[in-house]
């Protein structure tokens, strides 16, 4: 093997393995596997969806549970950290309910193929998937529409 063969090599298990290692972070869960506080909390906030799945993720050395829901047709994403206390909500929004000033930004970075609303707290951001030229982007952009940067 030539030391040119090596290197390669050696540099492809070590990003195989880095990568694994990283998604190992986020693991998919049985929703009995929900902690009682978090599956209480879900329940709570459901507002007529259904749960479709959950999972586990290790975020800035905090352990967070996803609860991905489903109501009215539009994905809804609640996440809790252990307690059952809601961290954010990620929610499909319908593009003529997006703000014009974030429906513009997104706008001008080709077309909007689905846009959410991230709510932490009191603070709402949005995060969108653009397509231009057959590419594919995601953008978050604040409530008046200015990009941030990830």
């Amino acid at each position: 093997m030539s030391r040119r063969s090596a290197f390669f090599t050696i540099a492809v298990v070590t990003g195989g393995l880095f990568v694994g290692q990283l998604a190992a972070e986020e693991k998919v869960i049985a929703l009995a596997q929900l902690p009682t506080s978090v599956r209480k909390a879900a329940d709570e906030h459901l507002q007529g969806g259904v749960i479709k799945a959950a999972s586990k993720e290790i975020e800035k050395g905090q352990t967070l549970y996803e609860v991905e829901t489903v109501r009215a047709g539009h994905t809804r994403d609640l996440l809790f950290d252990e307690s059952g206390q809601l961290v954010s909500v990620e929610e499909e929004m319908a593009l003529d309910a997006v703000p014009a000033p974030v429906r513009a930004t997104l706008g001008s970075h080709g077309t909007i193929l689905k846009v959410e609303s991230v709510t932490k707290g009191s603070t709402v951001t949005y995060e969108g998937v653009v397509r231009r030229g057959g590419k594919r982007s995601e953008l978050a952009v604040d409530s008046e529409g200015k990009l941030i940067q990830p």
